[in-house]
């Protein structure tokens, strides 16, 4: 029992950095907050902001993702301090590692793993959506066994359902090729997530500057359908605890459904931030780098993240919203209702 609760001690972790085998120090305030962004700019807006807005929330998810954000920061706040007190990779198993002991290191280490695996594969599912509405531009389409997950859960039945696909291999491409990208070098794989994170960037002001003129201002307060209308269509609660307490509205399986059911899903959304912490061996001053980073990134990705779900809903109603590839989605909605008037 003495061995599970072992305790790494700070000095030691800082002995352990210095030699030739550690990490180089490179990453500037910049750069960490490039990383940040990087990470948590993706799922959010690019996949859950259908999802949580179409099946949770309706137009109320900008008031989710002000709630989540907020909880975040408190996280973030907490994560600066332990960065800048114990400045070396490893994130929360090393900040665990010198309070905690092994135990609970090694429970969080594969925490971690778990989390951004499973964050990385919804990622990488969304690429594969858009990439797909993409290529289907030029009348190409990926084999439908090869074009999605074989299960996929079905909000309305509450269940598991088969898709009649074996493997998603466009995302299974993209992961493969961002692994070998980030082996080759922190330098290296910094650049290109600078060079990504200015694209996605770019992406984001796009929808945010052009949809805008796509906005009906009617569509945050009606659905296209007569069962829900309102900001807050499904209401402002949404809370279920130990399968029997239930605040709010629930759908099918007893799903939590309103605002608060919104946020607990897009809270997902933030997980990125806290990759800042891991690269605080590898910042040039971590006692202020790296809390930079992470505040700075989790307000961008914020005010983007409110920003784009504001703009969606208002293009589309609600229920009209994809939940695979929202974006790329609105914008055909929105054309393809403008040619229609136009006619």
């Amino acid at each position: 029992m003495k061995k599970l609760f072992a305790r790494k001690p700070l000095g030691l972790l800082l002995q352990e950095m210095e030699g030739e085998n550690r990490l180089r120090r490179v990453l500037g305030p910049v750069a960490l907050t490039s990383l940040g962004i990087g990470c948590i700019i993706g799922t959010g807006i690019f996949v859950l902001t259908g999802i949580a807005a179409h099946d949770k929330a309706g137009p109320a998810l900008t008031v989710s993702y002000a709630l989540a954000g907020t909880a975040c920061i408190f996280a973030a706040l907490c994560y600066a301090e332990f960065a800048s007190m114990v400045p070396v990779a490893g994130s929360a198993f090393t900040y665990a590692y010198a309070t905690l002991g092994e135990l609970f290191a090694w429970i969080i280490g594969w925490d971690l793993v778990l989390e951004y695996t499973v964050a990385s594969a919804t990622v990488a599912h969304g690429w594969s959506k858009y990439f797909q509405d993409f290529i289907g531009i030029f009348g190409l389409h990926v084999n439908k066994l090869l074009a999605n997950a074989p299960f996929d859960f079905h909000p309305a039945k509450g269940q598991l359902l088969l898709t009649g696909s074996w493997i998603d291999l466009p995302a299974i491409v993209v992961a493969l090729l961002v692994t070998v990208i980030l082996v080759i070098a922190i330098r290296e794989s910094g650049s290109f997530n600078s060079a990504m994170v200015i694209v996605k960037l770019v992406i984001v002001l796009f929808v945010i500057a052009v949809g805008a003129f796509y906005v009906k201002p009617e569509n945050w307060f009606h659905s296209g359908t007569a069962l829900h209308h309102g900001f807050a269509p499904y209401g402002w609660t949404g809370a279920k605890f130990f399968n029997t307490w239930r605040i709010g509205q629930t759908g099918s399986g007893g799903v939590p459904l309103g605002m608060f059911a919104g946020a607990a899903v897009i809270f997902f959304a933030y997980i990125g931030f806290d990759s800042v912490s891991t690269h605080a061996e590898e910042a040039k001053n971590p006692q202020r780098d790296v809390p930079i980073g992470i505040i700075a990134s989790l307000l961008i990705c914020t005010v983007l993240y409110i920003a784009v779900t504001a703009i969606i809903t208002g293009m589309v109603p609600f229920d009209k919203i994809s939940v695979e590839a929202p974006l790329s989605n609105a914008f055909a909605q929105s054309r393809a209702l403008l040619r229609s008037c136009s006619c």
